[in-house]
């Protein structure tokens, strides 16, 4: 796989002088990583200071341009992660007791991507407030979100989906397609630029891989069947990668992601519904609850068929999972501390 690198700023060039180089993260597994240098692809692994602050650490993630400490004769040390241009994150859910989440925090999936491709597909999988809440995490990325329609050959009227999906937020491009009949996939080409590099986000069985395949021009990536009662399929890809296409586009494959929690997405929320934003400032009173309050913008909206019912239950509910995660991690971060010190009280 070739390396072109294309993070420089002046940071990056004095650091180089000191004997380290750039690199991409190719693939993660464990503690173990992939990178791609100048010198081809090499395994590597954290420098120690990674380790020093276990409750603010940050670990590379597939797309992340590090500074390397090559080693030729064994693994390369990574010495520092470079800044991120864009990062897709969700929330973290980790330590379920009887109900109760211990930890919640944020779990970036990739780094350094232009464009997000939200994939779903034109059978039983198309989920219109699931692909809204894909273009909310998308929005916060700092990535462009593309909503692509797989398997239109499935499909009677794609443009009917085509409009609903629209109809969400103007600021994501949609198309149907379908990498089987090739119904569509000129529409790809604007995006498809050397250098350029593509998160594929979507749940399993929506044609991700055959869509990277038909890109490609060539079977890089495995193809699993879909079961024909609920078009649902395995998950083909297992673990997240980083793949350097022929005509120099750079994918990063994600293992299907059927619930994406939302983590510290309200930018993202506000420019997916900047047409219920706008009502707020329309309502009588500043603190209204958009309940039963008179002169409410937003009842009135609902009313008078502008906003429809499910798009504001879309972005409650959306809204209140972003706070409430804020508040959980808030509190965790807390409770931590309050450990910390008191194991600090209790070891005098």
């Amino acid at each position: 796989m070739r390396f072109k690198e294309n993070y420089k700023n002046e940071t990056i060039l004095t650091r180089e002088k000191n004997k380290l180089i750039i690199a991409r993260v190719s693939e993660v597994q464990r503690e173990l990583f992939k990178v791609l240098c100048k010198y081809g692809e090499t395994n590597a692994r954290l420098k120690g200071a990674f380790y020093k602050d276990k409750t603010n650490i940050e670990y590379p993630v597939v797309g992340d341009y590090v500074l390397l400490q090559y080693n030729e004769n064994g693994n390369s040390l990574i010495e520092e992660i470079c800044e991120r241009k864009s990062s897709f994150s969700r929330t973290d859910f980790s330590g379920h007791a009887a109900g109760y989440v211990k930890t919640v925090k944020e779990q970036v999936i990739a780094a350094n991507f232009d464009y997000v491709f939200i994939l779903s597909s034109l059978n039983h999988d198309f989920n219109l407030n699931r692909i809204t809440r894909y273009i909310s995490v998308a929005l916060q990325s700092g990535g462009k979100p593309i909503v692509i329609l797989t398997k239109a050959d499935e499909c009677d009227d794609p443009n009917a989906y085509i409009e609903q999906v629209k109809s969400i937020s103007e600021k994501a491009d949609v198309l149907a397609i379908s990498a089987k009949t090739g119904y569509g996939m000129t529409q790809l080409n604007v995006y498809m630029q050397a250098g350029k590099t593509i998160v594929f986000l979507g749940s399993s069985g929506v044609g991700k891989s055959t869509l990277v395949n038909a890109i490609a021009g060539e079977d890089i990536m495995v193809v699993s069947e879909i079961r024909e009662n609920d078009s649902k399929g395995r998950h083909t890809t297992t673990h997240r990668q980083l793949i350097e296409l022929a005509s120099g586009v750079i994918v990063i494959d994600t293992p299907g992601i059927r619930e994406l929690g939302i983590w510290d997405a309200e930018d993202g929320i506000n420019d997916t519904f900047s047409d219920v934003i706008q009502l707020f400032a329309k309502c009588k009173y500043r603190n209204c609850s958009h309940s039963k309050e008179p002169g409410c913008a937003v009842n009135q909206a609902i009313e008078e068929g502008i906003l429809s019912r499910e798009r504001w239950k879309t972005y409650c509910q959306l809204s209140n999972e972003n706070e409430w995660g804020k508040n959980k991690a808030v509190y965790t971060k807390k409770e931590k501390l309050a450990n910390k010190i008191k194991g600090g009280k209790n070891r005098r």
